[in-house]
């Protein structure tokens, strides 16, 4: 049934949404303001497809028992650096994240003129782990040049930078800043922003929450879940801070009602949904 007094938008080619003229009236605003994110200089990639997440994603236990079978400190040390913490998108939560104690092998298979694969022969300790898994490793797509090696990623040190990450399917705006270099697996995209912690805040608030979910066409999974679909979260429109911009981190909410306009009977229906 559609929402009394809906207005429909079908004056563009892109898919359309029906909206009440209250959420009509919050996408003004947000429009008026704010810059879509595609025009922001930003990167969203997705987190590492292995091809055989049980060969190459280890617990806790695992990595140690690796890190033991080593048989030289040099080894060790070589091998300890090639494992790396990985988060899940179940891991993710809105402002932080719970880190389940999971390992990636980031056996990759380099970057063209600038970065080596991993040749597995100089990993003893990990070459006999993944041997377990051989057979796998040999018939699965996600390879590299050997069936040791990760898929090429073309953004494989953006790992490394400061970046916002997210579920791809989650219930909430589950957004996390991530300054530690963490590896996300396939179900979690990263976004790399030069105003990183503003983005994450501002996309983890209720009014974006609300505009994502009722206004800029979020896929809906079931009662509660939706998809963070990168095509539609590009086009949000959002404020550009400038450098004598403020945020606190404890007045979120309160901060983007203020600078997008929000009213109180606006404000109602965002926190009501």
């Amino acid at each position: 049934m559609l929402r009394q007094h809906s207005l429909c938008d079908f004056s563009t080619s892109e898919s359309w949404v029906i909206l009440s003229p209250i959420e009509q009236s919050i996408k003004r605003k947000i429009e008026a303001v704010g810059t879509p994110l595609k025009d922001w200089d930003i990167n969203i990639y997705r987190g590492v497809l292995t091809g055989c997440n049980e060969a190459f994603i280890i617990t806790t236990e695992k990595r140690n028992e690796i890190l033991a079978n080593c048989q030289t400190e040099e080894e060790r040390e070589r091998t300890k650096e090639l494992i790396r913490p990985i988060l899940r998108g179940r891991d993710i939560k809105r402002y932080g994240y719970n880190w389940a104690g999971l390992w990636l092998i980031n056996a990759h298979n380099g970057i063209k003129g600038k970065l080596e694969r991993i040749h597995i022969e100089e990993y003893p300790a990990l070459k006999a782990h993944l041997d377990q898994f051989k057979h796998k490793l040999e018939e699965r797509s996600d390879k590299g040049d050997t069936p040791y090696n990760l898929r090429n990623c073309a953004y494989l040190q953006d790992f490394s930078c400061p970046k916002i990450i997210y579920p791809e399917t989650t219930q909430g705006a589950y957004f996390a800043f991530d300054d530690k270099g963490l590896y996300i697996d396939k179900t979690c995209f990263m976004l790399i922003a030069n105003d990183a912690e503003y983005l994450q805040h501002t996309l983890s608030s209720r009014l974006f929450e609300f505009a994502y979910k009722r206004i800029f066409a979020s896929v809906e999974l079931g009662e509660h879940g939706y998809q963070y679909n990168k095509h539609a979260l590009i086009k949000l429109p959002v404020i550009k801070p400038d450098k004598s911009f403020r945020l606190d981190v404890k007045k979120v909410d309160e901060l983007m009602y203020k600078l997008y306009g929000i009213t109180n009977e606006e404000i109602r229906e965002i926190e009501n949904n």
